[in-house]
């Protein structure tokens, strides 16, 4: 099988498993290469991430293998290759993690069922109490689009904003070029719905789960990411579907902090940098401000990718030994870098004078194009994209 990249907008209908290789790889080889982190104390080893097998979630797993030498279970839910179809990058990835850091000594799980339901908290607490006794730190990741209920009731999410429809300058994904884009006004249905998929209440359940079977281990750590963006994007963001539920997350960490003081249970949200992964290029209006201020960043010499971002957080948001690195609200800033005023000034600068004709020079859409593409394994310069794979996953 040749596998080569079929696109259409911000959809790629295959992956490449050399390609998610690769990329799994240079995150490893980046961990590796830096400096040996020295701790004040013994760092979380047994790590739990949910939602493992793209963007900062991937990302994550590798920083806590790597900086903190933990051994960790991953849940996601991933398709599988078929005779006529590809796998999903997700597959790939954590097949290639499972191996890879296997190969280096470390230990790891994944497992490949929908983290909604209770069946799958219920198996992979059975994995643990059976290979790890206990988890010290759990990450939460999940992006998903919907969510079963033990019962069968399914609820969707919307990316829309509230109040009024929002204009913006928007990316044609398709022709490449800048457009005015529109998002429409959710009703309370969408609001509810969005919440119950992309809310706190799964992170809370996970955390019950594992505690009611004692799985948790006393002072565990637990964090859930997010992002929220500048005032440029709140009608997006803040103000919009995604606002309700990212709101929701952070109740539940204090929920959560409340719930299971028993345990001395520490619950925080992570603000994350804007990126461009999976979940982000699915949202309207999005994608622009995304390549802008990349190409702001990258420029003022403050940008970083998915690993350098997780490294940060648990290297110097979180440093084992001190107290964790938090705002006023008690959460942690890991979009310190972007919401600096300088950057945010830029970005709106260039987001003002953006057209079809400048978009390169503003927004990087090369560079853009350049992470989209590496997120399904494909434009790695040492790859043969010509050679048959099918020996690959089989």
């Amino acid at each position: 099988m040749i596998i080569q990249p079929k696109v259409n907008a911000f959809l790629c209908s295959t992956a490449h498993p050399l390609g998610c290789e690769e990329h799994v790889r240079r995150e490893i080889n980046y961990m590796k290469n830096l400096p040996k982190t020295d701790f004040e104390a013994e760092p979380p080893k047994r790590v739990l991430i949910i939602g493992c097998s793209a963007g900062y979630g991937l990302s994550a797993r590798i920083a806590a293998t790597y900086a903190y030498g933990a051994s960790t279970i991953g849940v996601c839910r991933e398709r599988e290759p078929s005779e006529t179809k590809t796998a999903s990058p997700g597959w790939y990835n954590y097949h290639a993690f499972d191996k890879l850091v296997t190969a280096d000594g470390f230990r790891t799980k994944t497992v490949n069922e929908d983290a909604f339901l209770s069946s799958t908290k219920s198996k992979v607490i059975d994995i643990i109490k059976s290979e790890l006794g206990q988890i010290d730190m759990v990450i939460y990741s999940l992006a998903a689009p919907k969510r079963a209920m033990d019962d069968g009731t399914v609820y969707r999410s919307s990316l829309k904003t509230t109040g009024k429809p929002f204009i913006s300058k928007d990316l044609d994904l398709n022709t490449l070029e800048i457009i005015e884009g529109r998002m429409e006004c959710a009703t309370e249905k969408e609001i509810h719905d969005s919440v119950k998929v992309m809310g706190g209440e799964d992170w809370y359940n996970w955390i019950k789960a594992l505690s009611d079977a004692d799985a948790l281990s006393r002072n565990a750590i637990t964090v859930a990411f997010s992002y929220l963006g500048p005032k440029l994007t709140y009608p997006i963001y803040r103000h919009g579907t995604m606002g309700f539920a990212k709101k929701h997350v952070y109740e539940t960490s204090k929920l959560i902090c409340t719930d299971f003081s028993n345990l001395g249970v520490r619950a925080y949200t992570s603000m994350n940098k804007s990126m461009v992964t999976q979940a982000s290029i699915a949202i309207p209006m999005a994608p622009i401000y995304i390549a802008v201020a990349r190409k702001v960043m990258q420029n003022a010499g403050c940008y970083e990718d998915c690993i350098q971002h997780m490294n940060r957080l648990f290297t110097e948001k979180m440093l084992p030994g001190r107290p964790v690195i938090t705002d006023s609200d008690g959460i942690i800033r890991l979009d310190d870098f972007e919401l600096q005023d300088e950057i945010q000034n830029r970005i709106t600068r260039n987001m003002d004078h953006l057209n079809t004709e400048n978009a390169e020079e503003l927004a990087g859409l090369s560079d853009y194009w350049e992470d989209f593409y590496h997120m399904f394994g494909f434009r790695y310069d040492n790859i043969d994209y010509n050679s048959d794979v099918s020996q690959y996953y089989e």
